[in-house]
């Protein structure tokens, strides 16, 4: 296993498409992902595969599409949008506890323990609370974070529940630290325990920059809750004050610059370690920007099937392996990480499942166009496609057919002047779907 080189698989939440200081749209400061980026290899096409958090961050860990995997839509207790505050009790019986991951896909945990890793997952995990669910059971050494899809940043609370995991146990032992802050100290304490006598895998999947899972002043049970927003140090709103229009933008970018400052340590103590050229770094978000003054030039945000809901910031680091300050255009997507970081470690994919993505290492270098020419995704009635350049939406909030390559904010709907093409990307996601239907049935979701 000598040469099989360290992994670091960052995910943010909810940080948007422009959201990088590199990117020279907003006054953001991001110089560890910036160097990051000077680094390695910066994608500008790179999708996920659902605009929120559940689905898509399960198709990072498995490698397959949300309706393949069974993990199509939020592990989410909605009673929290009226001001509901659960008891143990209660939340032990909600979705929350009860639904997540199929325990029968094989994660990425899974896939490079068997190859030999040392893995590690910290931070946001979103795959289910249940034992059976925990990141212990699906192929890690160590974890320390929280399970659902969000916590107050200090209580470490999900509306009343405390929500950190040690292992399989709950701990309230860092009660009152800002998250970003543990999550970066557990990382740290990670790579100090594996650098340089094995090869590791640390999945750091942030909660951050998004909006703390709290209620607001004045939120009164069975109303409509008022949110919290995001949480941020103050030393880190700060920097901002005098940069952004409102208060609400200055705890969003201070929140995002604390995780940078993490991301920073991470880089700074696998170099110290000796290992920096001997480390893949990678880093992405797990959808499109809410709450951060917009995706501009993309259209729409979270939740959306617009470029704004789907299209993410996407970053790959490996000295000597890939070149330095490259920037691509090439269609990826998240469904690409599992068969590239396998194809990285010299591990195999495991018989009998079926990837949706293909090893992009020749295209971050530059040897090869991608191969993708197409990806679909479906949020309950919401469905879009891309074809090529072409992109076809069908939702609640709009609908249309637009060529990216010469309207990337989907301003100029084409269905009317272009209907053969329209005709193609329904008859494309018919196939897709047909397709998805016709695979081995996963839960918690589809009906089998």
């Amino acid at each position: 296993m000598a040469a099989s080189p360290n992994i670091v698989l960052i995910i943010s939440d909810d940080q948007g498409y422009p959201d990088l200081g590199c990117i020279g749209g907003k006054p953001l400061i991001t110089p560890n992902l910036d160097r990051l980026a000077a680094e390695g290899v910066r994608g500008t096409s790179f999708y996920v595969t659902w605009p929120a958090c559940t689905p898509s961050r399960g198709s990072v860990l498995t490698g397959r599409y949300p309706q393949r995997n069974g993990l199509y839509d939020m592990v989410r207790n909605d009673m929290v949008n009226f001001g509901h505050r659960f008891d143990a009790e209660e939340y032990a019986v909600s979705p929350e506890m009860t639904l997540g991951l199929d325990v029968r896909e094989v994660t990425v945990g899974d896939m490079l323990k068997k190859a030999g890793y040392a893995t590690g997952c910290v931070g946001k995990w979103d795959m289910g609370q249940a034992l059976r669910f925990l990141p212990l059971q699906r192929g890690f050494d160590f974890f320390y974070g929280h399970g659902n899809n969000g916590i107050d940043y200090y209580t470490h609370e999900r509306y009343g529940v405390p929500s950190m995991f040690r292992g399989n146990a709950r701990t309230e032992e860092d009660k009152g630290a800002y998250v970003t802050d543990v999550f970066r100290r557990e990382a740290l304490g990670f790579i100090t325990d594996h650098a340089g006598r094995r090869p590791f895998f640390l999945y750091l999947a942030f909660n951050a920059p998004h909006s703390a899972s709290t209620f607001g002043e004045g939120t009164v049970e069975g109303s409509k809750k008022k949110a919290e927003g995001v949480q941020a140090p103050e030393r880190h709103v700060a920097m901002y004050r005098d940069r952004v229009e409102d208060e609400r933008l200055a705890r969003y970018c201070g929140a995002l610059t604390c995780m940078d400052e993490a991301v920073g340590a991470v880089m700074g103590a696998v170099e110290q370690a000796g290992q920096k050229d001997d480390t893949v770094f990678v880093f992405l978000s797990d959808n499109g920007g809410s709450g951060n003054g917009g995706n501009a030039p993309l259209k729409g945000g979270k939740s959306t099937m617009w470029e704004g809901g789907l299209r993410v910031p996407f970053i790959v680091s490996w000295p000597g392996k890939l070149p330095a300050g490259k920037v691509t255009d090439e269609f990826l997507t998240s469904l690409e990480l599992v068969p590239t970081l396998l194809a990285a470690a010299g591990a195999r994919p495991p018989q009998g499942v079926k990837l949706d993505g293909f090893d992009m290492l020749p295209v971050l270098k530059g040897e090869k166009k991608s191969p993708r020419q197409e990806m679909f995704w479906q949020r309950r009635a919401d469905k879009a496609a891309r074809f090529e350049n072409w992109k076809w939406v069908e939702s609640g909030r709009g609908r249309g057919l637009y060529d990216l390559g010469k309207d990337l904010g989907e301003k100029q709907d084409l269905s009317r002047d272009r209907p053969e093409v329209l005709r193609l990307m329904k008859e494309k996601f018919a196939a897709w779907r047909q397709e998805m239907d016709a695979s081995e049935p996963r839960g918690p979701f589809r009906n089998y």
